[in-house]
């Protein structure tokens, strides 16, 4: 079996070379009698090449993250640079959050953005979201922004105390099992959260009907000692140029109504509206947050 790697040409790669290092450097006792035993100069030659070959793979990974984590910041800036544009100054472009959407992709990602300065992530599934919590800082700010599912609303509360909005409440029953959770689990402070407005229409989107958004907004105002109501969200039909305006139109009308049922100014309520192929437009539209992924982190790969 040793012989065959005598003189052979050995593969450069960390994989490989770990692959063949239990092979080539065998633990010696109770080698049967007769057996071919290396010599020590062989046995350290070839030690030699296993270490060499890890080194040179540490050095490939380390320039591979570095370089990852050159482009995430590359990206970041220049997402903030259009928000600048769009807003038309950059203290202006600040007063607008950005939410990076990490779905599907690793914690470690998340991390370079992190380094990057960014601190505002979102996140689509409940597990996802108490997977990555844990593994980056504790000033990180999660938002989530998928469907919830009521039997799902106890996980989310108990694995993230650090959720920093929720914001996709798009029933009284939703708003009320939130709002239990998070008294239970004893939190200080009260969840902020958003009303997800269907604005387009479309059956495949969740959110509430705009007809019944500002009943919505009062029952969590009202109903929910546990909740603040932060504002509304909406994902609107895209189209040709982005997301149609009239998305932003509709939001905008619900917030009004909204914000006459409560008795406050309309500015007091958020917007969470605008994603990666359209949150210039969004802004543009007066939107509080915005929410990007592909433009930041990269395509999602989905598993198959």
């Amino acid at each position: 079996m040793l012989a065959a790697y005598h003189g052979a040409k050995l593969p450069w790669s960390t994989a490989s070379v770990l692959g063949v290092a239990p092979r080539i450097i065998p633990r010696w006792r109770g080698i049967p009698a007769g057996a071919e035993v290396p010599s020590r100069r062989y046995q350290a030659a070839m030690l030699g090449l296993i270490l060499r070959g890890v080194g040179f793979g540490r050095t490939l990974a380390r320039r591979g993250l570095c370089s990852r984590a050159a482009a995430v910041a590359e990206a970041l800036d220049k997402v903030r640079a259009q928000m600048a544009a769009a807003r038309g100054s950059e203290e202006a472009a600040g007063s607008v959050r950005l939410v990076a959407v990490s779905k599907t992709k690793p914690a470690e990602l998340l991390l370079e953005a992190y380094a990057a300065g960014q601190r505002h992530f979102g996140e689509n599934y409940v597990q996802e979201l108490v997977d990555k919590a844990p593994k980056l800082p504790q000033d990180v700010e999660w938002h989530f922004i998928g469907h919830l599912q009521s039997n799902k609303v106890n996980a989310l509360i108990n694995a993230c105390p650090s959720l920093a909005c929720l914001e996709t409440i798009d029933s009284q029953k939703l708003a009320r099992a939130v709002n239990k959770a998070w008294l239970a689990a004893g939190h200080a402070r009260r969840l902020r959260v958003m009303v997800q407005v269907n604005s387009s229409g479309e059956e495949s989107k969740h959110g509430i009907d705009p007809a019944d958004c500002k009943a919505l907004c009062q029952s969590i105002a009202t109903e929910c000692p546990g909740l603040q109501l932060a504002g509304l969200m909406t994902i609107g039909a895209p189209d040709y140029s982005g997301c149609r305006t009239e998305d932003f139109e509709t939001l905008h009308r619900c917030r009004r109504e909204a914000a006459e049922v409560l008795g406050v100014a309309p500015e007091s309520l958020e917007l969470s509206m605008g994603m990666s192929n359209d949150f210039e437009q969004a802004i543009r539209a007066g939107s509080s947050s915005v929410r990007v992924g592909s433009s930041i982190l990269g395509a999602r790969h989905y598993p198959a």
